[in-house]
């Protein structure tokens, strides 16, 4: 039973296999469901669906089922993203751009994220439905490393105090969230919730930290239509593979620190300005 002083939990719900186990579990603790793309499918009690620009007509919910819900797209969700820094830096995939999107505009105390683990190295289905592209691992410039991108997004929460929780059971995850049970997570308080909050923040090196934000400000790749793909020219990969590195340090995987020639080329840009 949901403690009657509760925290605010949105479930992000993506396509991956392990996405089906929510169809067992009750609405609560859930104060929103946003599905991702195909994941509407999932449950029939989601509240937002946030669809990428090719997503097919075909594959949206009949009008009857998205009654009473919302319906997002790209001039919806990119100023969301933008708020946090656009998609260069924050990673342009539809689980990261949806995160965004509800820490902007549902402010919740807890993401928790179902099927959204981007592991496409294992034999079998990709997706719950079958088999469907693998978004993270097109060729783009913003997802060198989905590590990294996960984990600017949980700091970027968690000094918004909101925590990010990882519900799968897979054994591999993209994500570097901590992991919760589904139970356990229904008998959070907030308290409960802030504690985490709080030990993410404990672990980051403030250091790194601040080197990666003067890094994105210093490389500019801003783009407020969200149509970086028009501008590649402009943005060079092995800058973004060294902030990267930044953001990794900064959760304290030090086994990822920038080498000296990432840590020098900032200041040489900053220095050329």
């Amino acid at each position: 039973m949901r403690p009657a002083s509760a925290p605010k939990i949105v479930l992000i719900l993506g396509s991956a296999p392990d996405a089906v186990r929510s169809r067992e579990w009750q609405r609560a603790p859930f104060d929103a469901i946003v599905a991702i793309n195909n994941a509407w499918r999932v449950r029939d009690d989601w509240n937002y669906l946030l669809h990428a620009g090719d997503f097919p007509q075909s594959a949206m919910p009949a009008p009857e089922l998205a009654r009473d819900r919302k319906i997002h797209t790209a001039s919806d969700y990119v100023p969301a993203q933008n708020a946090y820094g656009g998609f260069v830096y924050a990673g342009a995939t539809m689980s990261l751009t949806s995160a965004y999107w509800a820490l902007h505009t549902l402010k919740p105390d807890v993401l928790a994220f179902l099927g959204c683990d981007m592991n496409y190295d294992q034999a079998g289905p990709t997706h719950f439905y079958g088999y469907g592209n693998a978004d993270p691992l097109r060729p783009d410039v913003t997802l060198q490393s989905l590590e990294a991108k996960t984990g600017r997004l949980m700091i970027s929460a968690a000094r918004q105090g909101c925590i990010c929780v990882n519900l799968s059971r897979l054994n591999a995850s993209r994500l570097v969230f901590p992991r919760v049970d589904i139970d356990a997570l229904a008998e959070w308080s907030p308290r409960d919730a802030q504690l985490r909050i709080d030990s993410v923040l404990r672990q980051v090196d403030e250091a790194q930290l601040q080197r990666a934000e003067i890094r994105e400000r210093t490389l500019g790749y801003y783009f407020p239509t969200g149509e970086y793909w028009l501008f590649l020219d402009q943005i060079d990969a092995r800058e973004l593979r060294c902030l990267d590195d930044l953001w990794l340090a900064a959760l304290g995987r030090k086994e990822t620190a920038p080498t000296l020639e990432c840590s020098e080329t900032v200041w040489k840009v900053a220095a050329a300005r």
